[in-house]
């Protein structure tokens, strides 16, 4: 397609921001609309897989982010009171020197922010987008009843709470999962603590806390952690009226060295509530709408996918739009190209969660003996790697993608070959 088109976007997240300079890059014209009044990253931290390091590697940005973020060589989980390991991947299991990098959600945000501003991609802030009309064109509607257009094609990048998505046939929303977390972004301390792996204790699986190196949310800053306790949504009020030195005491009890962090939590304020939420389209586009990232597919942090997959949706749409002849043509095959790793990922992860997640007595059993035994068995342990890498269904090819040679920092390009 080499006609420039007018673009839309809604949503200035990572999945907004990376498509956006896709489009730009391409020749197309485009216009990020976003609801709040800042462009601003929301939650802690992350880790990027190798997808999601890839499309930044192809999006020139793979230098930026690494300066930032920590290198993460495995996941390594225990049981609370025995110390029992009962999780244990370990990246380097598969071949090609794969690694994950923890990032704070703020550093992956600027990162892509600044290159937005360095293209002079225009961003409409204060902007609630409520519907897309349809006719030859698209046009935005807006919450003050105010309209945006025309546009050639509209992508949703709104996030889990999407209300453009009807547009493509899709009224539902996500189905609210039992389990939730308290999260806070706290100074690093790493004594005790590997500074290269994702860190969790669990009681059975109603308690889950995790440490996680994230780096620095932007240059010259303090090294941080992410810090996370499971809990359902609706127990949150009850543990707030425990009081603070309750819960700490609870959590210093089930793991001692979690100390270093529940020291610097002064208040219930520092601890920001996450709800999840599970919900896949089916097919993630419709008349000149494109929907990517946590709009068109949302579930648990538990496999760590979510904004690696909102990268590769970015990446394979623009390969889609510069390869089909026409904008329908290609959403036809931007959802044939995300449709497998979508589903397959999404569906691993709503099986996983329960087992780390959830008020059942036999799956945690099942997951401290059973589990972790198999897990020790090749092939087991290489599957293990690629599920977390987000490569057991290989995402690369439709994406037109060759994935960053790790070993020898060889930069990934644009795959001409793809179909």
């Amino acid at each position: 397609m080499n006609r420039g088109l007018d673009i839309a976007i809604a949503g200035a997240g990572p999945a907004g921001l990376a498509m956006a300079l896709y489009l730009k890059r391409a020749g197309h014209r485009v216009t990020i609309f976003e609801r709040f009044a800042q462009p601003k990253p929301v939650g802690s931290g992350l880790i990027l897989q190798p997808t999601g390091l890839t499309v930044l590697a192809d999006l020139g940005l793979l230098d930026d982010i690494m300066a930032l973020g920590s290198r993460i060589d495995r996941l390594h989980g225990a049981d609370a009171s025995t110390g029992r390991t009962v999780l244990d991947v370990r990246y380097d299991a598969q071949r090609g020197g794969r690694f994950g990098l923890a990032v704070h959600r703020a550093a992956l945000f600027g990162v892509l922010f600044r290159a937005a501003q360095r293209e002079a991609i225009p961003i409409e802030t204060g902007v609630e987008i409520e519907l897309v009309e349809i006719g030859e064109r698209a046009m935005l509607i807006r919450g003050d009843g105010r309209r945006a257009g025309p546009f050639d094609l509209v992508v949703d990048a709104s996030g889990a709470r999407s209300k453009l998505r009807r547009g493509a046939g899709d009224p539902g929303g996500p189905r609210p999962l039992p389990y939730g977390a308290f999260w806070a972004s706290l100074k690093w301390r790493g004594e005790g603590f590997d500074e290269h792996a994702l860190l969790q204790r669990y009681d059975k699986a109603s308690v889950m806390i995790g440490v996680l190196p994230i780096g620095r949310p932007e240059p010259g800053a303090e090294r941080m952690a992410a810090f996370f306790w499971s809990l359902k949504p609706d127990e949150a009020d009850g543990v707030r009226a425990q009081g603070l030195d309750a819960w700490k005491a609870r959590v210093v009890r089930l793991w001692s060295q979690a100390e270093a962090f529940t020291s610097q939590i002064d208040s219930f304020d520092q601890l920001s509530l996450a709800r999840y939420g599970h919900h896949t389209m089916r097919f993630p586009a419709g008349r000149r709408l494109a929907v990517i990232g946590d709009a068109a597919h949302s579930t648990s942090p538990q496999l760590g996918q979510g904004a690696n997959m909102a990268l590769l949706d970015a990446a394979a749409l623009s390969h889609a739009l510069a390869r089909a002849d026409g904008v329908e043509a290609a959403l036809e095959a931007y959802a044939k190209a995300r449709r497998w790793h979508v589903r397959v990922f999404q569906a691993l992860s709503l099986a996983f969660t329960p087992f780390y997640q959830s008020d059942s007595v036999a799956l945690p059993f099942i997951r401290d003996r059973l589990v972790a035994t198999i897990a020790k068995i090749p092939p087991a342990p290489q599957f293990l790697a690629s599920m977390v890498a987000g490569t057991a269904i290989d995402p690369f090819m439709r994406a037109g993608l060759r994935e960053t040679d790790w070993d020898f920092g060889r930069s990934p390009g644009r795959d001409t070959t793809a179909s």
